[in-house]
């Protein structure tokens, strides 16, 4: 048996056939005059098989072992290691000398796992993937002779998925266990471990060994909540935010590979949101509360608390957001509902008290004066955000019931009152 190497042969060759390995390889079967017994590439299909199990003829066999993926041999194989006396039909004569010219496709054992190679690991990797996470990874699919199949980056979107559960080929769920956000890696699988002797359509031949290249750009878990890191807290710090208030902060937004989304920076004004009122998305929103003037976070935002599976302008579906915050002042809010609040007890007689000029009646300049009075003395609180002027307008509007432009003491009632009364009644209507 002769069987030189015509062609270029991989000069990083990993892997050359051995017996029980299986292969699949194009061939063209010639006699020695020339003539065309056999071809794989008119049937447009390799010819897929065992090596060494006695499926091919002893010199076919004996000429595909030491081959790498992407060799091409000239495989001349005398006739006692062919067909011999009888021949084979009527293409092969008998005593006839056959040669094959062979280009190998693709290799792999009936006993093979999958084979993880070329590991980047990022050196802030604090966490790896687990069954049950949600990932959102990059990839280049290629078959083991380096032609491409299939690619995330095409598509400019990546391939989102939960790990370990089933959702893809096996393989793919064994090869996304156990990595970084960050990380590359190529996962090298095997058929029975991806689509096996069926193939997938016209894209992936049966029994194909599927080589990936993966870049996991982030992963979260359903279960996952806000990460709070604090980079910077002032020394004094005697007030935190919390529900209602009014918070002016800066941040940058960014993916988990660094991507940026946002920033505030770039809008010329220090954005502001009052805390528990569906202002900012659920995450932020916790990230914010418990913080002092001056102080600076990291937040980490899973997507179930962020923009979930379908995203938003500029931010992809399913990711995991961080932002970098530095609350720069605040202002304690009211609940909600409620244009002011009294931070010690109300004025025994609030009427009497409010009637500066004792004519029984409140004006509303003579109302406004008493409102502005309570703040400055640290004793009442207005609702954060609005003007002073438009949060006392709205203040006697609903006090002056008769709409006559002034307040008398039968009509002031203090909205608590209010709410219980409302409470009351619509018990007796229960």
């Amino acid at each position: 048996i002769r069987h030189p190497s015509v062609g270029p042969v991989e000069q990083n060759c990993k892997r050359s056939v051995m017996r029980t390995d299986f292969v699949r390889y194009h061939f063209n079967g010639t006699l020695l005059d020339g003539t065309v017994f056999e071809s794989s590439y008119v049937r447009m299909q390799t010819h897929d098989s065992l090596v060494g199990e006695g499926w091919l003829i002893k010199g076919l066999e004996e000429g595909l072992l030491g081959m790498c993926v992407g060799e091409i041999r000239n495989i001349v194989i005398p006739p006692f290691k062919a067909y011999g006396e009888k021949g084979s039909g009527t293409e092969i004569p008998p005593q006839a000398t056959l040669v094959y010219d062979v280009l190998l496709m693709d290799i792999h054992n009936p006993k093979d796992n999958i084979t993880i190679e070329d590991p980047v690991v990022p050196e802030s990797c604090t966490r790896r993937s687990v069954v049950g996470d949600y990932i959102r990874y990059h990839y280049n699919g290629t078959f083991l002779n380096g032609v491409t199949f299939d690619t995330s980056y095409q598509r400019n979107s990546t391939y989102n998925t939960y790990i370990g559960m089933g959702y893809v080929i096996t393989g793919m769920d064994q090869a996304l266990l156990g990595v970084c956000v960050g990380e590359r890696r190529r996962a090298i699988i095997p058929p029975h471990l991806a689509y096996g002797e069926k193939g997938a359509g016209n894209v992936i031949p049966p029994s194909a060994v599927l080589v990936f290249d993966i870049h996991v750009i982030d992963f979260h878990n359903p279960n996952d909540k806000v990460d709070i890191k604090i980079i910077h807290r002032p020394e004094e710090c005697n007030d935190t935010t919390e529900v209602n208030d009014l918070v002016h902060y800066h941040y940058n937004c960014t993916l988990m590979d660094g991507t940026v989304l946002f920033s505030s920076h770039d809008y010329g004004n220090v954005p502001e949101a009052v805390l528990g009122m569906d202002k900012v998305i659920d995450g932020l929103d916790e990230g914010l509360r418990g913080m002092c003037a001056g102080e600076k976070r990291l937040v980490t935002v899973p997507p179930h608390l962020g923009h979930g599976e379908r995203g938003a302008t500029g931010v992809p579906g399913s990711a995991v957001l961080v932002f970098d915050i530095e609350l720069v002042s605040f202002q304690k809010g009211v609940p909600p509902g409620y244009l002011f609040v009294w931070l010690n007890d109300t004025p025994e007689n609030l009427f009497e008290t409010m009637d500066i000029n004792k004519n029984k009646e409140v004006p509303q300049e003579e109302f406004a004066e008493f409102i502005k009075m309570q703040v400055a003395d640290g004793k009442g609180r207005m609702k954060p955000g609005l003007s002073t002027e438009q949060v006392i307008a709205d203040m006697f509007h609903n006090q002056d019931r008769d709409k006559d432009g002034v307040i008398t003491e039968k009509e002031l009632k203090l909205k608590v009152d209010e709410d219980n009364e409302k409470k009351e009644k619509r018990h007796e209507e229960l």
